[in-house]
């Protein structure tokens, strides 16, 4: 999967397997906001990238807390 690497400035793939996923709700003022994302190793660093829900579900990764 692509992820966009903020140190070098440039797009990289990150295997399947180095990905993992992440559900993050937090309390707004007006109800519930929940975002999604994924959380890829590559090269000792950690990459981020938001997604929608459908393509957070549809990963087979492992999730984390």
């Amino acid at each position: 999967m692509k992820f966009y690497n903020l140190r070098t400035r440039e797009s990289v793939d990150v295997p399947e397997n180095s990905i993992e996923k992440k559900k993050i709700t937090r309390k707004t003022k007006s109800g519930t906001q929940t975002r999604y994302q994924l959380i890829g190793n590559y090269q000792g660093s950690k990459l981020y990238k938001f997604v929608n829900e459908e393509t957070y579900k549809s990963m087979d990764v492992k999730e984390v807390s």
